[in-house]
C-alpha cells in the first residue's frame, strides 16, 4: 500500500468517523426533548425581578377549570403532539395515538418506550398558577395555558416523576438531574412572566439562587 493511498484511506476514515460522530450527538437522549427554548438567564433575572411577590391563595382550584388535551390538528391533542414532539422515532396511529417511540424524561434521566410510561408535564402547574392569579382568568384564557406549545410550558416526563413533582413549585421541588436547573428555573420565569402570574417569597429566592449560577 502506498504512503499516499494509506493517507487518503486515513482522511476518509477520519471523516466517516466524525460523521458517526455527528450523528450520535443529534440522536442523543438530549437531543430528543423539544420543550421551546426559554429566555436567557439574564433576561429571566430582569422578567423575575418584575414579578409581583404575593401569597399564593390555596383556595378553589380545580383541574376541570382548565380544559386541557384539546384537539390541536386533526385528530391530534395537545397530549400526542408534544409526544411526538419530544419523542424520538414517534409512530402514531390513525387516531394519532403514538404506537411506538422512546421519550428521554430530562428530569431525572430515564428513557421510556411506552408512550403509557410519560406523562405531559405542565412545567407551571395548573394549581400553581391557579394561587398565582389564574383564578381570575377567562376559563379560555386556562384553557390556552393549559395547552401552551407556544412558551416552555409543556415537556413529556416520567409519569410517576411528574407525579411527584404535582403542584410545587422550585422552592420545594426542583428536577433531580442538576444539568436541567437552568433551563427549568429560566422556563419557569419566562412562563410566570408571560402570563402575569405572581411568585410567593419562597419561590423567588430559589428561583433567584438558581439563576445567578446559570
Amino acid at each position: 500500500m502506498s504512503k499516499v493511498y494509506a493517507r487518503r484511506r486515513l482522511s476518509v476514515l477520519a471523516a466517516m468517523t466524525g460523521l458517526i460522530a455527528m450523528a450520535g450527538l443529534f440522536n442523543s437522549p438530549a437531543a430528543s426533548a423539544a420543550l421551546p427554548t426559554p429566555v436567557s438567564a439574564a433576561t429571566a433575572r430582569t422578567y423575575l425581578a418584575s414579578l409581583t411577590v404575593a401569597t399564593e391563595d390555596r383556595t378553589g382550584y380545580n383541574r376541570d377549570l382548565f380544559p386541557h388535551w384539546i384537539t390541536q390538528s386533526g385528530t391530534c391533542n395537545t397530549r400526542e403532539v408534544v409526544l411526538k414532539r419530544d419523542g424520538t422515532n414517534v409512530v402514531q396511529d390513525s387516531a394519532c395515538a403514538a404506537t411506538s417511540g422512546s421519550w428521554y424524561s430530562v428530569y431525572e434521566g430515564a428513557t421510556w418506550t411506552a408512550a403509557s410510561d410519560v406523562d405531559i408535564d405542565h412545567l407551571v402547574p395548573l394549581a400553581e398558577a391557579w394561587d398565582s392569579g389564574a383564578d381570575s382568568w377567562t376559563t379560555s384564557r386556562r384553557q390556552s395555558f393549559a395547552n401552551d406549545l407556544t412558551r416552555p410550558q409543556l415537556i413529556a416526563v416520567t409519569d410517576n416523576v411528574n407525579q411527584s413533582k404535582g403542584d410545587q413549585d422550585p422552592a420545594t421541588w426542583m428536577p433531580s438531574r442538576t444539568a436541567y436547573a437552568c433551563t427549568y428555573v429560566r422556563a419557569w420565569v419566562q412562563v410566570k412572566y408571560y402570563y402575569d402570574l405572581s411568585v410567593d417569597s419562597a419561590e423567588k429566592s430559589k428561583l433567584t439562587s438558581v439563576l445567578s449560577g446559570c
